[in-house]
């Protein structure tokens, strides 16, 4: 990382443990409105530094090789596509696959912050999906937290040499079910339970999302696959630009 790039980074780091160490706010889209005000500023302060690092890491991608950006754009158009399918589940939120996987998998985390941020500006903006207040929350959940864990769980399965392919499936299965631990976790930040405060209330959210999230979790792992099979066969040029290692 350049001095430019470290600097610029670093100061993104202040709103974030500004807003933590403040703990003012008591504390898939969150809609517009729904969270309170500290809460808003929190989870967007924790969610700027990586989308600062995803920005100086696409920059860096871009130049090392300016064909990157057509996997790019289609990692981006995949989570546009599969995260604005939504199925209403409870008040304030809803359940829809989230497409993050499959650019953690070939770009990622921080990346596909970056596409994520994207994608979630265009729904709130355009579809009324999520909202703008509560961007910094829905990002974490989704452009985040899930892509962290789907990143870490295919990185684990090479270095093990274990199946590739099952490796797909559960990054980005257990990523879109950590998405919603992490937005059940939020709402009930936001909202605790009278009797059994923030836990019971997120067991509570877990339980009503859970019907619908999980066969959707299924069907993006299963999604994801088939994407990147597809891509083996017609696109290896453009994943051997991106580090994407075939067999296994």
């Amino acid at each position: 990382m350049k001095k430019q790039e470290h600097a610029a980074f670093s100061l993104s780091l202040l709103p974030a443990l500004a807003a933590l160490l403040a703990g003012s706010a008591g504390a898939m889209h969150i809609m517009e409105g729904y969270l309170p005000v500290g809460h808003c500023i929190l989870w967007g302060a924790v969610s700027l530094p990586f989308f600062v690092l995803g920005f100086f890491r696409i920059r860096r991608s871009l130049a090392e090789n300016r064909k990157n950006i057509v996997m790019l754009a289609i990692c981006g158009a995949y989570v546009f596509l599969l995260s604005s399918l939504k199925i209403p589940s409870v008040t304030g939120s809803c359940s829809h696959m989230t497409g993050t996987g499959l650019a953690a998998i070939l770009f990622g985390p921080s990346v596909t912050t970056v596409l994520g941020v994207i994608v979630l500006l265009f729904q709130a903006i355009l579809l009324a999906h999520g909202g703008l207040t509560t961007l910094g929350a829905n990002t974490f959940s989704m452009a985040i937290a899930g892509p962290l864990l789907s990143w870490a769980i295919y990185r684990l399965f090479g270095k093990l040499r274990w199946n590739r392919r099952a490796g797909v499936f559960l990054a980005a299965f257990l990523g879109d079910l950590f998405t919603y631990c992490v937005t059940s976790f939020q709402l009930a930040w936001a909202y605790p339970s009278e009797t059994g405060g923030v836990w019971a209330s997120a067991l509570k959210f877990l339980a009503v999302f859970a019907p619908t999230q999980l066969p959707l979790a299924v069907l993006e792992g299963v999604l994801t696959v088939i994407i990147l099979v597809v891509f083996e066969n017609y696109a290896q040029k453009e994943l051997d630009a991106v580090g994407y290692r075939t067999g296994g």
